[in-house]
């Protein structure tokens, strides 16, 4: 076992550094081109990762910058995000929902409509309505 150990840990190594070398803005890399490190990692056992851990990550420091504007409350960024809004809150929301009921609305009206028809044009000609009483008796007093 202990003559994988140096493999294994190389290719723990190797992996964590690709993968946060990949995960790196172009913008934050240092010394070299992201291009450049990535090869220097997969090409260059031992060295190539190590570089990249001294050379070539970006310094994590206390100055990384919020993705939201800074003010007097920079200390405590949780209360500078932007709330998302409730969807209750929301007009835009509020109106498409209406606008999607009513056009539900209109659908199931023209379903109704269809329905009644093709339920007239089932019934057979002897079962229309009659002036007839409940028991076939004339309403009318004859």
């Amino acid at each position: 076992m202990l003559r994988f150990a140096p493999f294994l840990i190389e290719l723990i190594l190797v992996l964590y550094c690709l993968i946060d070398a990949i995960q790196t803005p172009d913008a934050e890399v240092r010394n070299l081109p992201k291009w450049g490190w990535l090869l220097l990692i997969l090409l260059i056992p031992w060295l190539g990762p190590i570089a990249w851990l001294l050379a070539g990550r970006p310094q994590r420091g206390s100055a990384r910058q919020v993705p939201w504007p800074s003010t007097r409350t920079a200390g405590f960024p949780e209360y500078e995000r932007p709330r998302p809004i409730g969807p209750d809150d929301d007009p835009e929301f509020l109106r498409e929902m209406k606008s999607g009921n009513d056009e539900q609305e209109q659908l199931l009206s023209r379903w109704e409509e269809d329905l009644r028809r093709r339920e007239q044009q089932l019934k057979p000609p002897s079962e229309e309505p009659r002036e007839d009483g409940p028991e076939g008796a004339p309403t009318s007093g004859a």
